[in-house]
């Protein structure tokens, strides 16, 4: 193994057993199935330089992780706030506004028909690409608000 096979990235954590663990690459997408697992969990994100497993290759090794925290979803009782119903309002059923939150992380705005809500929310957080976005983003916590059309996601530290 040589340094040119080594990959650093922001990872998330898709399984995790006792003895090995997967990892996608988040901003590229790859998949790294590890030889072992080095202690991370399901959902984490993991700032980690990875190396392939000779000879074969098929397998990966964590060389070092830089950082590791976990991530979670939650749906708030909330409705979107009146900054977010106004993105809403400026958009077309099916778009999506995206903007910086004061202080770190980013807001997505999706408006949906109103009697998709509640589907939309649920589908925000069942969906992968919602934990890879956070890991990408470097926060730790999703929340999900919902009203009328109007669902909020939140990414926040």
């Amino acid at each position: 193994m040589s340094d040119s096979d080594e990959k650093t990235s922001t990872f998330l954590v898709t399984h995790a057993e006792g003895d090995s663990a997967v990892l996608k690459d988040v901003h590229d997408g790859q998949v790294h199935t590890l030889s072992s697992n080095p202690g991370v969990e399901e959902t984490d994100a993991v700032e980690a330089t990875v190396a392939p497993d000779p000879p074969m290759n098929l397998t990966w090794s964590v060389v070092e992780v830089e950082e590791r925290r976990g991530l979670s979803t939650e749906r708030s009782e909330e409705p979107p706030t009146t900054q977010e119903q106004d993105l809403a309002a400026e958009q077309d059923v099916g778009e999506i506004a995206r903007t910086e939150r004061a202080g770190d992380g980013e807001i997505h705005v999706l408006t949906v028909p109103p009697e998709d809500t509640e589907e939309a929310a649920t589908d925000v957080l069942d969906d992968e690409g919602t934990l890879s976005r956070a890991a990408r983003l470097g926060v730790s916590r999703v929340e999900v608000r919902a009203e009328d059309g109007v669902v909020s996601v939140r990414y926040m530290p």
